[in-house]
C-alpha cells in the first residue's frame, strides 16, 4: 500500500494460503503498517500460524481474531480502528457447497453483506474482496454465491456516500499449491500409490497463478480503485492432463466424466463483460455498469484500452500456456511458508510479464 494513512490491515479467512502469504508480504515491505489482524473461526489454525518463524518475527505487529463472518457483531469489534480489509473468508469446494447449499449462501452472500456494513458503520477506507473464476456465467452454487457476493460489493459503493469507503473485487483462476487444490490431490495420490491419475475430462483447462501474483493483484486493487472495478490479472491456462502428466509422468491417465457444476474451461471476462472491460498490459479492469456518480467517477479515471465488443477471456482461447516441464518447475519451487517476499511491491507490480508494469492506472485519486 503506498497510502502512508492506511496503517491497519484486516484478512478475513486469514489463515488460508492467500491469508498467509499476503500477511507476510505486507509485514516484510511495509514497515509503515502498524497492525495486521488475522481474522478466521478456527483458533488451532490460528495458533499453528502465530508459530511460524516470520509471526514470531513480527508479533508486536501481528494480531489474531477468532470470529465468523456470518456473526456481524463480531465484525464491527474486529473491524474498529482498521483501515483496509482484504476479505478472503468464503466456503469454496464446489461438492460440499452443492450438498450444502443454504451453509456456502449464508457464509459467502450473508457474509459477504455483513463485512460490506461493517466496514460502512466502522469507517474502513478500503475493501477488495476475492472472487474466483468460477463467478463468471456461474453453473455451480459455488460461483453463484461468489457472483452474488461481487455483486454486494461493487454496488456498496452507491451505499457508502461522501464517506471515503471504497470496495473493490480481485477474480483470478486456481493458486498453485494451495490447499484442496489439484496439485495437493495428485500429489497424495503419487504417495499413496495410486495405479491411475484420475481426470475428469481430457479437454479441460484452467487458469494458473502462483500465490505472490494473487498478493499482487490484491496490492494492485487496494493502490488504485476508485470504487466498484473487477480487477482480472492476465495469467498462463494450463490443461489438466500436462498437471498430471507433470507430477506422475509414469502412472496412466484415467477420465472418469465430468462432475456436476464443473466446466469444461473457466472464464474470467464474458462477452457481455467486454462493454465495460479496459485492457492493460498485464491485467484488466471491468468497470461497475452502473448509472451512478461514483460508477462515472471510476470510468473516468481509466487510461487503459478499451477491449472489441466480442472479446472474450477464458481458459480454452488464451494466448498464453504452461507446458509439462514448466508445471513441474512450478511445483517443486511450491513452499509457500519459506518463499521469499520481499519483492519491490512499493510502486510496481509483476503479474505474468517479467516486465515490471506500474501500478498508477488512474489519472487522478
Amino acid at each position: 500500500m503506498n497510502d502512508t494513512h492506511l496503517k491497519s490491515i484486516l484478512i478475513t479467512g486469514g489463515t488460508g494460503t492467500f491469508g498467509r502469504s499476503f500477511a507476510k508480504t505486507v509485514l516484510e515491505n511495509y514497515p509503515h503498517i502498524e497492525k495486521v489482524v488475522i481474522f478466521s473461526r478456527d483458533e488451532f489454525k490460528q495458533f499453528e500460524m502465530s508459530n511460524l518463524d516470520w509471526c514470531q518475527k513480527h508479533q508486536k505487529r501481528l494480531r489474531f481474531f477468532v470470529g465468523d463472518v456470518r456473526d456481524k457483531d463480531r465484525l464491527l469489534r474486529a473491524f474498529s480502528g482498521i483501515d483496509v480489509v482484504v476479505h478472503a473468508a468464503a466456503l469454496k469446494q464446489i461438492p460440499s457447497c452443492e450438498y450444502n447449499p443454504f451453509e456456502a449462501i449464508k457464509t459467502n452472500v450473508w457474509g459477504a453483506q455483513n463485512v460490506i456494513e461493517a466496514a460502512l458503520d466502522c469507517k474502513v477506507k478500503r475493501v477488495v474482496a476475492l472472487s474466483t473464476d468460477k463467478a463468471c456465467s456461474p453453473i455451480n452454487l459455488y460461483g453463484a454465491t461468489k457472483l452474488c457476493s461481487d455483486k454486494l460489493f461493487i454496488s456498496a459503493n452507491s451505499y457508502a456516500g461522501l464517506q471515503d469507503t471504497r470496495f473493490a473485487v480481485v477474480r483470478y483462476g486456481n493458486v498453485t499449491g494451495s490447499r484442496g487444490s489439484l496439485i495437493p490431490f495428485f500429489q497424495k495420490l503419487v504417495e499413496a500409490k495410486a495405479d491411475s491419475m484420475p481426470i475428469t475430462d481430457e479437454r479441460m483447462t484452467r487458469f494458473w497463478l502462483n500465490i505472490h501474483e494473487a498478493v499482487d493483484l490484491v496490492l494492485l486493487a487496494l493502490n488504485n480503485t476508485l470504487g466498484g472495478e473487477i480487477f482480472v490479472p492476465k495469467i498462463p491456462s494450463v490443461k489438466i492432463t500436462d498437471i498430471a502428466k507433470a507430477i506422475a509422468p509414469h502412472i496412466p491417465i484415467k477420465i472418469i466424466g465430468i462432475r456436476p457444476g464443473e466446466k469444461i474451461h473457466e472464464k474470467m471476462i464474458s462477452i457481455d463483460d467486454a462493454r465495460n472491460t479496459i485492457e492493460f498490459d498485464n491485467y484488466f479492469v471491468i468497470q461497475p455498469d452502473l448509472n451512478l456518480s461514483w460508477a462515472k467517477r471510476t470510468k473516468a479515471g481509466l487510461k487503459g484500452t478499451k477491449v472489441s465488443p466480442d472479446f472474450e477471456y477464458h481458459s480454452g482461447n488464451n494466448t498464453d500456456w504452461l507446458n509439462v516441464d514448466q508445471v513441474r518447475k512450478l511445483i517443486k519451487k511450491l513452499n509457500p511458508e519459506n518463499a521469499n517476499s520481499n519483492r519491490n511491491l512499493n510502486d510496481k507490480v509483476t503479474m505474468n510479464n517479467p516486465q515490471n508494469v506500474t501500478i498508477n492506472i488512474y489519472e487522478s485519486k
